[in-house]
């Protein structure tokens, strides 16, 4: 049996659409299914457990219809379970989609691969006993998220984007303690993505090296620049060309353990205050790359 497990309102109503849609190419296929959605994340997480509990080793797999934050959900049950999943792209950032390597427009071409082919390995972080697949992250992007959250309009990136305009200004770089495999270091920095995956915030490659089969994090420092630079130097983070800025440092450690005055986000779900503690557990979830 197969779980399909939609969030419907996940990109503004998206993931209904997209979730008649996967749910249409099992029963075309013939395929054994139930559906599992709700319109709160705690109730979602709760019928999951339930129906993999009943399942057991008879559940073929998950197809999440949503976002990040539903990756990030569906891995929490079925990471310990070593049941593989897979997202399909309904949400607004869909980062660990474009991690796996999946385009967001191509959802008979996953399936297909999802319900024919066996899934690989994928390395996944665990931080502070929470898994997530894309970037751990803090500093200003958490300041950025904290606000966006509280913000009811705009809505979509558009909110994102707002939320930097009005944090910027007064935004001011805090002291880090960064302990790595093989050093630690004290810095003050505007932000540090830990990555897993190479991407966050709808394709902005904080870390476009991360590989999700190296059993390594790659962890990006972004020391002090003015506002000024900050704002000339954002855009290139959409290529990935940030990393060649002389205030950006690039590490590789398979743990990495943060302290400040900040908050930390992974996947984009708050994860809480520093100090945080993140391994790579090489070959941790199952899934299906193209």
């Amino acid at each position: 049996m197969w779980a399909i497990v939609v969030n419907p309102v996940s990109g503004g109503g998206k993931g209904a659409v997209l979730g008649r849609e996967v749910a249409g190419y099992f029963a075309t296929e013939a395929l054994p299914y139930q559906v599992i959605t709700s319109t709160t994340a705690q109730r979602l997480q709760s019928n999951l457990q339930d129906f993999l509990e009943l399942q057991g080793d008879r559940c073929h797999g998950v197809v999440a219809v949503g976002g990040d934050g539903l990756a990030h959900l569906v891995m929490q049950l079925v990471a310990p379970r070593a049941i593989a999943f897979t997202v399909i792209p309904a949400g607004t950032g869909n980062d660990f989609v474009r991690a796996l390597g999946w385009p967001l427009n191509s959802v008979t071409k996953q399936l297909d691969c999802v319900t024919n082919e066996q899934p690989q390995r994928i390395d996944l972080g665990l931080v502070d006993s929470e898994w997530f697949g894309a970037i751990l992250s803090t500093g200003f992007d958490s300041v950025v998220n904290e606000k966006a959250n509280r913000m009811k309009w705009p809505r979509g990136p558009m909110k994102y984007n707002g939320a930097i305009a009005m944090e910027l200004p007064k935004f001011r770089p805090m002291q880090y303690t960064i302990e790595l495999d093989s050093n630690s270091i004290q810095t003050e920095a505007m932000l540090i993505a830990v990555a897993n995956g190479s991407s966050y915030g709808a394709g902005m490659l904080v870390c476009p090296d991360a590989r999700m089969d190296d059993g390594l994090f790659d962890v990006m420092v972004l020391r002090p620049v003015s506002k000024l630079e900050f704002i000339k130097v954002f855009p290139k983070v959409f290529k990935g060309a940030h990393v060649d800025h002389p205030k950006v440092d690039i590490y590789r450690s398979k743990r990495v353990s943060l302290s400040a005055p900040a908050i930390a986000y992974a996947d984009g779900e708050r994860i809480g205050s520093l100090p945080v503690q993140a391994e790579c557990i090489a070959g941790a979830g199952l899934s299906w790359t193209p």
